[in-house]
């Protein structure tokens, strides 16, 4: 999509690295004049959210890396140490921990819009699909990053997530002993976790890597659908969308900065300020928000087992997504059927979050499941059916067309329409 580079330096050090290591002209191709559709709205400015926040959480937690120690009797101590004896080590606590709920809050909107707009579709299945294993990835680091500190939720939490392998037949116990180092939640639990916390955010940016290579080579979507046909479809990648990304990582980092300097626990649980006992059950034990909804999914199962699978089968539906949408339209803005189950299944995956937080018993538990088959069967069910049985509205004939009026409609039906191309 990019094609070769056009980067001519001019001043003679650049021209001598260009010729032995051409990576500003790589930078010129892939992020000035790359050319991106012109009707891209604002749910695009999370790619470069994401790969802020990925930066900012990789910075902060490498100098917080420095003041902690990964001991069962030090840890704890030593993040409240950070807190209150290290210079400005409060704020890089707070951005860290917030940072991750972020991170979070953006990669969620980001695969919403991917869902809404049908990025997965052909060609970009690849593309999707390493999105995806970078969600897995942050959902691990965030997992040993909550373990951490050692406070009462780190403990059990650790604790009640790492026995879910036990319930896998022949290897299960194993693969808890292992995750343990021992025979129970203790120090190596603590240091392989800690160690594993440092590496992943590396293995991340490996992936991320992967992932914006994969979406040079189709370009991205468009709240259209409509594939890139003519030049005027789009304009380079700067000025017209660094300014934007660049306004809406703004915006974005102002709420970012509301949660650091003004509610800077509001996310987090109380129990986690206070030490770990294993003797001392919590009343409640609740895994960080961003995790709620697979833990909800986990509790509406009676059987430990299945519970398990339903837990990561929600995850793993959505790497399938691109072969079980069997429609030809891309974008929901033409498929009014999909729109609407779009919106159920989005309050379905709220409303499960909700129910995660809730205690497992009484209406809560019904709710959870009535959620839960919606969440499988959206995926399953409708989505198959829909691309089989939904008449799309007509699709622009161009992105131009789109964004300035003019011109025919194309058919969604036409086999040689932009939808295929």
């Amino acid at each position: 999509m990019s094609g070769p580079s056009t980067y001519q330096p001019q001043h003679p050090a650049l021209k001598w690295l260009e010729t032995r290591l051409p990576i500003l002209g790589l930078v010129h191709s892939s992020f000035i004049v790359f050319p991106n559709p012109r009707n891209l709205n604002y749910f695009w400015t999370f790619g470069g959210i994401l790969a802020f926040m990925l930066v900012a959480q990789i910075a902060t937690g490498v100098v917080l890396a420095m003041h902690y120690t990964p001991h069962v009797t030090l840890a704890f101590n030593s993040v409240e140490g950070i807190m209150r004896d290290v210079n400005s080590g409060w704020m890089l606590r707070y951005l860290h921990a917030n940072g991750a709920s972020m991170f979070f809050i953006a990669v969620y909107i980001h695969i919403f819009r991917g869902l809404y707009y049908g990025s997965y579709k052909a060609p970009r299945e690849v593309l999707w699909i390493l999105g995806m294993i970078i969600f897995l990835l942050m959902m691990a680091t965030g997992f040993m990053g909550y373990v951490l500190p050692w406070g009462q939720m780190s403990f059990w939490g650790a604790t009640v997530i790492t026995n879910l392998f036990g319930a896998i037949p022949l290897v299960g116990q194993t693969i808890v002993t292992w995750l343990w180092g021992g025979f129970s939640v203790d120090n190596p639990t603590l240091n392989r976790f800690f160690a594993l916390h440092y590496l992943l955010p590396f293995i991340i940016a490996g992936v991320v890597v992967l992932h914006i290579w994969a979406l040079h080579i189709p370009g991205s979507n468009n709240p259209t659908g409509v594939s890139v046909k003519e030049k005027q479809d789009t304009l380079p990648f700067h000025p017209y969308f660094t300014v934007k990304d660049a306004l809406g990582l703004v915006v974005f980092l102002i709420f970012y900065c509301y949660f650091v300097f003004y509610v800077p626990n509001y996310l987090g649980h109380a129990d986690n300020y206070i030490e770990a006992n294993p003797l001392v059950t919590p009343a409640h034990i609740v895994p960080e928000w961003y995790f709620l909804p697979f833990y909800a999914i986990l509790r509406s199962i009676p059987d430990k087992l299945l519970g398990v699978i339903a837990m990561f089968g929600a995850i793993a539906v959505l790497f399938v997504v691109p072969w079980l949408d069997t429609s030809k339209v891309r974008s929901a803005n033409f498929r009014p059927l999909y729109r609407q189950f779009f919106w159920i299944w989005a309050v379905a995956a709220v409303g499960l979050g909700y129910i995660g937080a809730m205690p497992p018993e009484g209406g809560y538990l019904i709710v959870g499941r009535i959620l839960t088959v919606y969440y499988f069967a959206h995926f399953l069910i409708i989505l198959p059916l829909l691309g089989l049985f939904e008449k799309p509205r007509p699709l622009p004939a161009s992105i131009t067309e789109a964004v300035l009026g003019g011109g025919a409609p194309v058919t969604a039906g036409a086999p040689s329409g932009p939808q295929t191309k």
